[in-house]
């Protein structure tokens, strides 16, 4: 029984630290642009492939850009900690070899840095959603669909890779 939940807790872990690894190029690629992450028009290219995909108006275009920028100043903060604690671990493991205790403790704050992304995202999106029209939500909700199948597709071809090629 603990196995398992060691094994989930692992799993948890290391997709946050993918997570907080993606973040973390996402911001870099931003400032690179010379934009922030909501900055310079729509946010981030899945929000323009929706955009297009779903026809937005220029109305529901204007409302997505005012609620991104909106929410724009709750999520820099959460960004930066995600970043930064990418960069904590990167360096604590380079210069220090693992310290157990150490690992745990970022890998606790970069979880709860994690989980209020994630509710930031979903209020979001549930704000989004409302300036869908209802054939709108249908479109997305097939876009979602196939999005998660590509996913899961992807994620069980590559463990059958890693698996017969260790």
């Amino acid at each position: 029984m603990q196995s398992k939940y060691f094994k989930v807790l692992s799993v948890v872990l290391v997709l946050a630290v993918m997570a907080a690894i993606g973040v973390s190029q996402t911001v870099k690629r931003a400032q690179m642009r010379g934009e922030g992450m909501f900055g310079g028009g729509m946010p981030g290219p899945m929000l323009g492939y929706f955009v297009r995909k779903l026809d937005l108006t220029e109305a529901q275009q204007a409302q997505v850009k005012s609620i991104m920028a909106k929410e724009k100043p709750s999520f820099q903060p959460l960004m930066l900690q995600m970043a930064q604690g990418h960069q904590q671990m990167h360096e604590l493991v380079m210069n220090n070899g693992f310290d157990e205790a150490k690992v745990r403790e970022l890998a606790t704050q970069q979880t709860q840095a994690m989980t209020e992304l994630m509710v930031q995202r979903a209020r979001v999106e549930s704000e989004l959603l409302q300036i869908l029209t209802p054939d709108q939500r249908t479109k997305l909700t097939a876009l979602a669909a196939a999005h998660q199948q590509r996913l899961l597709n992807h994620l069980q071809i590559k463990g059958k890779h890693n698996l017969s090629n260790p």
